[in-house]
């Protein structure tokens, strides 16, 4: 098996590639064109001293040299910090904590949702599917009133969203014509070079 090593001279990611979560950090990477390693792995082929590097036994896994983050909400954060040109982050506090409190919000109310569309059994699936269409369409009429999510400067809260958006069509969910706002919002987000760049191969083909 492969071996990992902390003290890299280029910044690496370990992710799954099927991960919501790491396709955030992939998009926060791309979008500010960072030089990056990305590894794809599997607990199948997983690295045999990841473990040791990530105490909570995740794939997900930021090495910057001596630096290593497990999470991916603190990775976004860093990397924002470290590099940052565009700016993903409002630069006021109060801004800045309610952009926190609503990437939050998306990891407990929705990623929790994906975890177990993909990982349930049939029944919690298709509950988790309904839950999930349920809580898009109340966030709708948001989009009719911000060009991105309750903002119009585009942030860390639109990646985590749009990994979402972009597994709707994959999991047969369909928000209904009358929600072109927030289909809009999407469209113009997956069009982007830097979220085209953020795919792995299975994401890719998610939209074929």
């Amino acid at each position: 098996m492969a071996t990992v090593t902390n003290r890299r001279s280029v910044m690496t990611l370990f992710a799954d590639p099927k991960d919501l979560q790491g396709h955030s950090v992939r998009l926060v990477l791309m979008e500010k064109d960072i030089n990056v390693e990305i590894n794809y792995v599997t607990d199948e082929n997983k690295p045999e001293d990841l473990n040791t590097l990530n105490p909570y036994g995740k794939l997900l896994t930021l090495i910057d040299r001596d630096l290593v983050l497990y999470d991916s909400q603190i990775m976004m954060e860093y990397l924002d910090e470290r590099y940052p040109h565009p700016p993903l982050m409002p630069v006021d506090p109060v801004a800045r904590a309610a952009n926190r409190q609503l990437r939050y919000r998306i990891s407990q109310d929705l990623y929790s949702l994906a975890f177990d569309i993909e990982n349930g059994d049939q029944l919690l699936s298709e509950k988790s599917k309904k839950l999930l269409r349920d809580n898009l369409l109340i966030l709708a009429p948001i989009f009719e009133q911000f060009k991105y999510f309750m903002s119009d400067e585009f942030s860390l809260v639109d990646l985590c969203m749009s990994t979402i958006l972009w597994r709707l069509e994959h999991w047969n969910i369909r928000l209904g014509l009358s929600e072109k706002h927030l289909t809009k919002y999407a469209e113009q987000i997956f069009e982007m070079e830097s979220f085209q760049s953020s795919l792995s191969d299975y994401e890719r083909e998610m939209r074929v």
